[in-house]
């Protein structure tokens, strides 16, 4: 039986559409015998098996975002958390975090649950946040969830993302 030869670019072209480590892309790759559809397939399940391992680990860290509508009259208030402050802090965490408010507040399902099954980025958020557990290594999960409807609703967010409000 010949090895499969794993070129460095496919391991290269893997890790940037999957964010997943250079020496994981390569070992399902190595795995998929070099099938790229399978290779990201394999690496969604090591995903989903690290984010049942780490489910009962604390994630007290985050970051919470808050959004109005144009019209004033909805608000979301999301908190994604994670267990360390380096990844709360980390400008793509961030970022996921205003994507999955921006979601919220388009879509305004009653509950985190439902907001787990919102379509983004061609998948589902609560699909998303199981591969980012594979990407980054840590439990990510929607801490808290709330919506507001309202004649005005006006929304803040203390310095660094801690913390924010509706009215």
């Amino acid at each position: 039986m010949s090895e499969i030869v794993i070129s460095a670019s496919a391991v290269k072209e893997l890790r940037e559409q999957t964010g997943v480590g250079m020496m994981d892309c390569k070992k399902a790759l190595t795995e998929a015998e070099g099938d790229f559809e399978k290779a990201i397939e394999l690496l969604r399940l090591r995903g989903q098996k690290m984010s049942e391992k780490r489910a009962d680990r604390d994630a007290k860290e985050g970051v919470v975002i808050a959004m109005v509508s144009d019209d004033n009259k909805r608000g979301v208030v999301v908190r994604l958390s994670c267990e360390t402050d380096f990844v709360s802090k980390n400008e793509d965490f961030v970022q996921l975090t205003k994507d999955i408010t921006a979601v919220a507040l388009s879509t305004f399902p009653a509950n985190a649950e439902g907001l787990l099954q919102q379509a983004m980025n061609g998948s589902n958020i609560g699909t998303i946040l199981t591969e980012q557990v594979a990407r980054i290594g840590e439990k990510i999960e929607i801490a808290d969830y709330q919506t507001l409807e309202a004649p005005l609703v006006a929304s803040y967010i203390h310095m660094g993302n801690k913390a924010g409000v509706y009215l």
